[in-house]
């Protein structure tokens, strides 16, 4: 079964989903091209990876009609395969499938597409160590000049522009052109659903379509693999099918691969599927670190393992350090494939769970980011400084709390503290406070209510009132 990812990629620019701002300035700068007078030569395309950057890219170029030449830069990092395929392709003449030579001023264009640009890096101390070169050094560089001296339309798609734009990357945000593209809404992916369907003849329940475009995070590729997955020998699909895909936690894939390293020992099959989580080493080494205590019973085995993990965490160290991202496969294997082999006991089957340190880590940064936010409302209440309430005020007021509950009911009311910034002014006690004042709200509302209910029979006695006095008006003429 063919990949549906690629038989229904978009072919033209109205197949794009979402993102249509951006499409419309993406196709007004490939016609200044067109037209001989581009403003800036290069279009910076940033966003999350599935969003449908690289479709954009290639379905612009089937409508202009220029030849595209790809480089991945996670493949290729250093300057001199970049100068050999970017930088030439970008400075010379087009020639098509044929060999037959097309000049520029005819309309015949290349487009240089470099994917993952974001993975460039520029020459640094430490890219050379004992005279030996590691290879990933002025890529950056490189890519910059391209963009600078290019007679040819340059698309440059990354994940992260923040890493593209630093050091020498700088002069790219005055020389290009940047287009940020967010994931597709759910009603849009629906509808691509829906084509393809139509197409795959399949009947399927609406629930299902809503419920994938709902848990993909508009993540146009994921949806339709998981459309895919679920159409296989199917015709018919119903909301059953879906029930397990759609309430899935997409991490739930990286407890499949510790199944596959903890309890088995075959390599290819742990290196295929850590390859489809595409997860960061740094991060699968800390998901095994976490749940190798649980599972490997054996104080040899684990013993192995640590010193396997521990290698990894060296190659990943001067992975960052030096720039050479050649060592990221070592690394990788190291902390998959050499675990698995460390074993010599049978591992039983445990829950694993997530690391510890990154749960940690998020607390933290919550409880910070309370801190700040409460320190802002304190310092504008008080009409004083950041600083100032941060060292002075924020500690009184705190242990002014301690003995006093009344005062953070009055400083919840005030200030319209949150639930985490009344959390960190009372602790413990801001919980009975909260709850106290939810039962003081919902006393209120039901005495408003009893009120308003009230209200009509006192309407009533009061129109009875009067007809009688009119009555005994009446009666005294």
């Amino acid at each position: 079964m063919n990949d549906w990812t690629e038989r229904y990629r978009p072919q033209k620019i109205h197949d794009i989903i979402g993102n249509h701002a951006q499409v419309r300035k993406l196709k007004a700068w490939a016609t200044a091209w067109k037209q001989g007078k581009p403003q800036k030569k290069a279009v910076i395309l940033s966003g999350k990876p599935g969003i449908g950057k690289t479709s954009v890219a290639y379905a612009l170029a089937r409508d202009f009609h220029w030849l595209p030449i790809e480089l991945n830069a996670s493949d290729a990092r250093n300057a001199t395969t970049i100068n050999a395929v970017a930088t030439t392709g970008a400075t010379h003449q087009t020639f098509s499938d044929s060999g037959e030579f097309i000049s520029t001023k005819t309309g015949g264009r290349k487009i240089i597409i470099i994917d993952e640009a974001d993975n460039l890096f520029e020459r640094s101390k430490e890219s050379t160590v004992k005279g030996k070169d590691f290879g990933d050094k002025d890529g950056k560089r490189t890519i910059v000049k391209t963009v600078r001296i290019t007679q040819q339309p340059v698309i440059l798609i990354v994940n992260d522009d923040y890493q593209l734009f630093k050091g020498s990357g700088a002069e790219l945000k005055r020389t290009s052109l940047h287009l940020r593209m967010y994931p597709a809404k759910p009603p849009e992916i629906v509808q691509l659903l829906k084509r393809i369907c139509i197409k795959e003849q399949i009947k399927v329940d609406a629930k299902v379509l809503f419920s994938i475009s709902e848990t993909c995070n508009g993540d146009i590729r994921s949806a339709v693999r998981d459309l895919q997955s679920i159409s296989m020998n199917k015709k018919t699909i119903t909301f059953e099918d879906i029930e397990v895909l759609g309430r899935r936690d997409r991490s739930q894939i990286i407890f499949d691969v510790l199944k596959d390293i903890f309890q088995t020992k075959d390599s290819a099959v742990i290196r295929n599927n850590v390859k489809h989580v595409q997860e960061d080493p740094r991060m699968m080494l800390l998901w095994i670190a976490e749940n190798l205590p649980r599972s490997y019973t054996s104080i040899d085995d684990m013993n192995r393992a640590f010193q396997w993990l521990s290698r990894s965490d060296v190659f990943l160290g001067r992975t960052y350090r030096r720039n050479h991202y050649g060592l990221w496969s070592y690394a990788c294997d190291l902390n998959t494939v050499g675990v698995a082999l460390s074993k010599h006991h049978r591992i039983p089957y445990q829950k694993y769970q997530f690391p510890s340190w990154l749960r940690k880590t998020s607390k933290e940064k919550n409880l910070l980011s309370a801190q700040q936010s409460l320190i802002e409302k304190l310092s504008v209440h008080h009409h004083c400084s950041f600083k100032k309430t941060k060292s002075y005020i924020l500690p009184m007021v705190k242990k002014m709390i301690a003995s006093n509950d009344t005062l953070l009911v009055s400083l919840v009311k005030t200030l319209d503290l949150s639930i985490e910034e009344a959390t960190f002014l009372g602790g413990k006690n801001a919980k009975k406070v909260l709850t106290l004042q939810k039962k003081e709200k919902k006393t209120k509302i039901t005495d408003s209510d009893k009120s308003t209910s009230n209200e009509p029979r006192k309407k009533s006695r009061e129109k009875e009132e009067q007809s009688s006095l009119k009555q005994q008006s009446l009666g005294l003429f």
